[in-house]
């Protein structure tokens, strides 16, 4: 068991890239989610994506962010009027448990997450795990993708961390990222 738990610790190491990363490629939806955290390569993302028409909606979540990200958006071309807020979740979980109440007040069917790379399939599975019935793509941003990136832009502390969070919210709320 404990050489188990080693050969999936080195995997996660040396390929952090394919076991964090959730890309649903191009598609269509009713709304984006742009999550706190990081900084303004989220926003970035997400306005990106409302440009080239993957939403004609966006919503920003996240407390303590959520403010900046939908300024950011509407400074990156997103008219404020297709921007609602979520500013009260604390973390991935209150994301998607406070986020998924405005979806289904919308009725959205399809949406689309917008975070970083690192986050992306934690994310993904906390959504999905609370709104089954809604589909849920991941378009995340590839800010410091590249592994030379990481130490000089401080990275490397989150990439460690998803692997501490990832069997972390499996236990506490029953979260499953695989």
């Amino acid at each position: 068991m404990l050489g188990l738990v080693m050969l999936a610790g080195l995997v996660g190491l040396l390929f952090p890239h394919q076991v964090l990363t959730r890309d649903s490629g191009p598609t269509q939806a009713e709304v984006l989610v742009v999550l706190g955290g990081g900084g303004w390569e989220r926003p970035d993302r997400a306005a990106e994506l409302f440009r080239a028409g993957a939403a004609p909606a966006v919503i920003c979540s996240g407390q303590g962010d959520c403010a900046f990200n939908r300024q950011r958006v509407v400074e990156l071309g997103v008219p404020g009027a297709a921007v609602r807020t979520e500013c009260e979740s604390r973390n991935t979980h209150e994301n998607a448990a406070f986020t998924v109440k405005l979806l289904r007040a919308q009725r959205a069917r399809r949406v689309i997450l917008v975070t970083s790379w690192y986050h992306s399939r934690r994310a993904q599975a906390c959504f999905e795990q609370c709104a089954p019935e809604i589909q849920f793509f991941s378009r995340p941003s590839y800010f410091a993708y590249s592994r030379g990136d990481w130490s000089k832009l401080g990275i490397l502390r989150h990439v460690f961390s998803e692997y501490v969070k990832l069997p972390g919210y499996w236990v506490r709320y029953g979260v499953c990222p695989f």
